[in-house]
């Protein structure tokens, strides 16, 4: 029998190897972190720009119908999105899960951006708005969580820790490139036309840079076993739910949807009736 020998360069080289991977993964899956908060930042530094030209405006001194109860709507579905984004990472993958999460973002992003004013097409301004505010709300739900089950996961012995925090580094660059770019064009346009038309460039750049951090994601290697996925019990499973709900549970769940009908009915009848 022969025993090759490996050289001690040949060990340093795979362990470098195996870093710089590890560091290409964390950031392809951070970045998608940063951008949707920068995208959920974007929104509320903003709001104040573009509600007049989104939601239809009464007397000076009326509040805009509608624009923080969309405001609102955003983190209303973040659990939401939580509960199903965690669902497709077990069944169907952690790379999956992130890939679908950042194009949700990009799509409302570029909703809001190139989102035709309450003047051209009337009450369906709002109404778009409200479910691009709904798709952005679901991304950012189910985009924490599993991110930072994926660093964890492919981080080193000892150091699952360290990989996770990048989850809230990002995120907190996220509100600070939204605020990076709210400075820069309040130095580049005057107030009339960040009313117009400037307004749209922080969704467009998000949008952009949703596209970026897409293809970075493309590349991650899957963390979740092929077994993991296959496994009927992987996610939920709405067989056990509903053979042991009680009767309050079911009520509470009619209640939920009952209040998100008469949400998007009020918005509507009060954007209809100004």
């Amino acid at each position: 029998m022969t025993l090759t020998a490996v050289s001690e360069p040949e060990i340093q080289t795979d362990g470098a190897m195996q870093k710089l991977s590890r560091i290409k993964a964390i950031v392809a899956a951070s970045s998608g972190n940063l951008v949707e908060w920068y995208d959920f930042y974007a929104y509320a530094l903003y709001l104040d720009l573009f509600r007049g030209r989104v939601f239809p405006v009464g007397r000076p001194d009326q509040p805009v119908a509608g624009d923080g109860r969309d405001f609102a709507v955003g983190f209303f579905m973040r659990p939401l999105g939580g509960w199903l984004f965690g669902w497709i990472a077990d069944a169907h993958g952690r790379k999956n899960s992130m890939v679908l999460s950042v194009l949700l973002m990009c799509a409302g992003s570029l909703m809001i951006g190139i989102l035709p004013t309450y003047q051209t097409i009337g009450a369906a301004a709002p109404a778009l708005l409200l479910f691009a505010r709904m798709a952005q709300g679901l991304s950012v739900g189910g985009e924490y969580g599993t991110a930072a089950t994926y660093m964890s996961e492919i981080a080193g012995k000892g150091n699952r820790g360290f990989y996770s925090s990048f989850q809230y580094v990002t995120l907190i660059g996220g509100q600070l490139l939204a605020l990076l770019v709210v400075v820069i064009l309040q130095q580049t346009l005057s107030l009339d036309e960040l009313k117009e038309w400037g307004w749209r460039i922080p969704f467009l750049f998000g949008a952009v840079a949703a596209i970026v951090a897409l293809y970075l994601r493309r590349s991650l290697q899957e963390t979740a076993s092929a077994e993991t996925m296959h496994n009927k019990e992987a996610g939920f499973s709405l067989r056990p739910l509903a053979s042991q709900a009680r009767a309050s549970d079911r009520s509470r769940l009619h209640d939920w949807w009952f209040a998100l009908f008469l949400y998007v009915h009020d918005v509507h009848a009060e954007v209809s009736g100004q």
